[in-house]
């Protein structure tokens, strides 16, 4: 005997269908708490950047845009008036040129320096854990200290740098005196500091990538300068865009160390090691006293930094694309010789 199954009735044919089950209130809220709880997790973070990130951003290009003085407090709206006046003033250009030459001598030498570090610290050596705190220990030391350690170093008469120099013949270096001398001395307080703390990232990022990988090319017979580049620099690619992506941020934001550098603070007699944030303090806090002109220094300097950044995300994104088709070619070229 056949057993008949009912049909379904197709879409559309007329017949009645069923009405979907309406869902009980604590359904509705599981569904709620399933879709909901992950920005709730989340949003402490957005609140507190919010709060302490882009409510001054947005603060600061308000005022940029007003006659904002630090002793009258708010006057009139001057649009763009603040920009055209720091554009216009020479010392601002100059403040720039010393940030950046500053940045280039602090930040190309600090990753270098660090990802060799690093790379040493990952070998089998004995006590690692002293020697990996160790280059952790000038970071925890205070700017002002490592400013004022390095500025008695670094002294045009009495300084220990100029009476090494003089032991071995040569002449004295006028580090307060001489524009490139004062960038390097504070590139070289700002590498003391950041330089341990980025070979630690690096490290952290190497400690990751599979050892068997290196065990395959000890095989091939690939020395350790081989591995190196052939292997760690390729696996810890995302992190060394980490890292130069904030050493850039960083670099351009170089305050203590120049601030400290001479007594007065203010980048020398003739500004030869004023940096850009050091101008918009004088600019706010200094004879100006005008908070209009220092925000619109502000909001230049957000813009450079944005702009680096992205020059520099774009180089990154270009040369890990290119050493992905390159591998992408070796491997078909290798199966059409098999």
């Amino acid at each position: 005997m056949a057993v008949l199954t009912p049909q379904r009735s197709a879409p559309g044919s007329g017949a009645p269908r069923r009405e979907p089950r309406r869902l009980g209130f604590s359904q509705r809220l599981g569904r709620w708490d399933v879709k909901l709880s992950p920005y709730l997790y989340i949003s402490p973070f957005f609140v507190l950047f919010a709060v302490t990130g882009l409510f001054p951003l947005a603060y600061t290009a308000y005022v940029s845009v007003h006659d904002w003085s630090l002793l009258g407090g708010q006057g009139d709206f001057v649009g763009l008036q603040n920009f055209s006046d720091v554009l216009a003033q020479p010392t601002f250009w100059k403040s720039l040129g010393n940030t950046l030459s500053i940045f280039v001598l602090s930040s190309v030498p600090q990753v270098i320096v660090a990802i060799t570090i690093a790379a040493l610290l990952d070998q089998n050596l004995r006590a690692a854990t002293f020697w990996r705190m160790g280059v952790l220990i000038p970071y925890v030391v205070a700017p002002v200290a490592v400013s004022m350690i390095f500025g008695r170093l670094f002294a045009d008469q009495y300084g220990l740098i100029n009476s090494i120099l003089g032991v071995v013949g040569l002449d004295p270096v006028a580090w307060h005196g001489d524009r490139l001398a004062s960038h390097l001395a504070i590139a070289t307080m700002v590498n003391y500091r950041w330089t341990g703390y980025n070979a630690l990232i690096f490290l952290a990022a190497m400690q990751a990538v599979p050892r068997d990988l290196y065990e395959a090319a000890v095989i091939d017979g690939a020395g350790r300068v081989r591995q190196f580049f052939s292997i760690t620099v390729p696996q810890i690619r995302a992190t060394i865009i980490f890292v130069v992506i904030t050493s850039t941020i960083g670099g351009l934001q170089i305050f203590d160390e120049v601030r400290m550098f001479d007594v007065y603070g203010l980048g020398g007699p003739d500004q030869n090691w004023m940096t850009t944030v050091v101008y918009l303090y004088d600019l706010a806090w200094g004879d100006q006293h005008s908070l209009g002109r220092a925000s619109a220094v502000a909001w230049l300097l957000f813009l450079l930094i944005v702009l680096i950044g992205l020059v520099n995300f774009l180089v990154t994104r270009r040369i890990s694309t290119s050493d992905a088709a390159r591998k992408a070619t070796r491997k078909s070229s290798t199966r059409g010789n098999a």
